[in-house]
This record gives structure tokens, C-alpha cells and sequence, in this order.
């Protein structure tokens, strides 16, 4: 079986990739082409391995260059595997793929292939989910301390929620959705591939990523401090459901309007920005992913 394997140089999974890595596929009788490639680069350069006629392409990282993966191999054929290499990892877990990187080798070689979804925003693809409000302003901010102060992800994560909460606001938003239209204020809306468990500021697993289903999921607050007791409330699991969420599950198609031409999203847990309006969609069976 001839790989190629795709890590991204600005991730954290590529310190000692190529020892981990090949200690890894040892004795799996694969044929491993090793790329590891500049964050710039990570899109054309699997859009590249995709084409080059090898048995897989397989992404070793988190879950950004997962969906980079899958967007290179959506619509061709060709298997995608998964070295689960980030900090998260959310689209291996809900697949069911070891975090064992030996295991995860072992299931690669073995070949074993199934087809599942991914979401697509405004033509991109996702695999797990597009936060809108303060989630990618918790993002952006965590990233530039990591980047520019060196603070460890956890650190970075607790400043950068602080400042969120601090600069809090909500977005006022109008959805469409089955030829239906209506407005929503909302400081945090997640479009997600496939329905999530929900829970605030984060999502839960999925039970399935082949429903050929979005689910769409945001907390119906205003001000800081109403939030924050609604988090409180969701954490003790005492939200009231239909009082203080819009949850709209098992749709193929939305799309989100603002005032503003254009929005920061986090997309699988990248900030990213979008024109609007943001047209979301599922693409069913989108590709072939190798699991266990």
C-alpha cells in the first residue's frame, strides 16, 4: 500500500513527525511518502498528493488539516486516513479512530473504508463545525498569544475567553432555512456537520457523520451576564431547552444573513473570514474515510 502522509509544518504535530510517524507504520508493510509542508502550502499540497495515484492521502494532525485533507479528496475516490496529531481531534473521535498512533497506522494499512459527510460553507468544506460571534473571537485572540507571547494553549485559552466574554456582544442575524425566514440575535450560533450533543461554548460528540444532516445550535441571551448564567445553567445541565436555545436539526441547507459584508468564523476551530451572506450545506457521502 503506497501513502502518501501530509502534517503541517506550523502545527504542533510536526515536532518529531518523522520518527513518530515511521515508528508508527513499521512492520504495517505500507509504502510511506512523508510531506511536511508550510501552513501556506497545506492546501495545494494535498490537492498535489491527491492527484499523484497512491492508495491514500493521510492527514497527521488536528482537525484543521483534517478538512483540508478531505476537501483535496472529496469527489475523487481516493481514501482519506487519519493520524490523529492535534490537540483536539474531534473528527477522528467521532469517527472512531484510535488516537493510539499505532492503531491508527494499523487501521490505515488495513484499508477499511466508509463514507461519511462534511458541511460546506460558502464553497468550503468543513468536517466538523462553523461558529459565528464569540467563539471566533476566542480564537483569533488565543492564537495571536500563542503566536506573538508564546502562551501555552491552556493560558491562551483562559485569557483569550476572558477578553471575549469582556468585549461581549450579539450578533443580529437572519436565517433561512426550507423557504423560511427569521431574525436572531445571538452572541454564538454553530452550524455543525451532523447533529451534535450540545452544550455552550463547545460542542459534544456525534453519534453518526453519515446522516447526510446540518444541525444548527445557538443560545438565545443578551449581555455578558445572562450568558455567563446560562453557562452556568448548561454545565449544571439545567438549561431550559426551549426557553433559552434555537436548536434546528436534520436540515440540508441554510443560509445566514447579517448587515455586514462579511463575518469572522471559526471553521473547525480556524478563524476565517466570510462574505455574507454564509451558505451552508451538506454534502452527503462527501468521501471515503479510512477507519478502524
Amino acid at each position: 500500500m503506497r501513502i502518501i502522509v501530509v502534517v503541517n509544518r506550523g502545527g504542533g504535530s510536526a515536532a518529531g513527525a518523522e520518527q513518530r510517524i515511521g515508528a508508527a507504520f513499521a512492520g504495517t508493510g505500507t509504502d510511506v511518502d512523508l510531506r511536511i509542508v508550510a501552513p501556506g502550502e497545506l492546501d495545494r499540497s494535498c490537492i498535489l498528493a491527491a492527484a499523484t495515484g497512491v492508495d491514500a492521502l493521510v492527514a497527521a494532525g488536528g482537525d484543521g488539516t483534517v478538512a483540508t485533507a478531505a476537501a483535496a479528496v472529496a469527489g475523487t475516490g481516493l481514501p482519506l486516513g487519519i493520524l490523529p496529531m492535534g490537540t483536539l481531534n474531534h473528527f477522528a473521535r467521532d469517527a472512531g479512530i484510535p488516537f493510539d498512533l499505532e492503531a491508527a497506522a494499523a487501521a490505515i494499512a488495513a484499508g477499511r473504508t466508509r463514507r461519511v459527510d462534511a458541511g460546506e460553507a460558502n464553497g468550503r468544506l468543513f468536517v466538523n463545525n462553523v461558529a459565528v460571534g464569540l467563539y471566533p473571537v476566542l480564537v483569533r485572540e488565543r492564537e495571536a498569544q500563542r503566536r506573538d507571547l508564546g502562551r501555552t494553549r491552556r493560558r491562551a485559552t483562559l485569557v483569550a475567553a476572558a477578553r471575549a466574554l469582556w468585549g461581549f456582544s450579539s450578533r443580529r442575524l437572519i436565517l433561512r432555512v426550507a423557504g423560511m425566514k427569521a431574525p436572531v440575535e445571538t452572541p454564538l450560533l454553530f452550524v455543525g456537520n451532523n447533529k451534535y450533543q450540545t452544550g455552550l461554548l463547545r460542542l459534544g460528540r456525534r453519534a453518526a457523520i453519515d446522516r447526510g444532516e446540518l444541525c444548527l445550535y445557538a443560545p438565545l441571551v443578551h449581555g455578558r451576564f445572562a450568558f455567563l448564567w446560562l453557562s452556568l445553567r448548561a454545565t449544571l445541565g439545567r438549561p431550559d431547552r426551549q426557553r433559552d436555545f434555537l436548536t434546528m436539526e436534520g436540515i440540508e441547507e441554510c443560509e445566514i444573513e447579517s448587515r455586514r459584508p462579511s463575518l469572522m468564523v471559526a471553521m473547525d476551530g480556524e478563524a476565517r473570514l466570510l462574505e455574507t451572506p454564509l451558505r451552508f450545506r451538506i454534502r452527503k457521502r462527501a468521501f471515503r474515510l479510512i477507519v478502524p
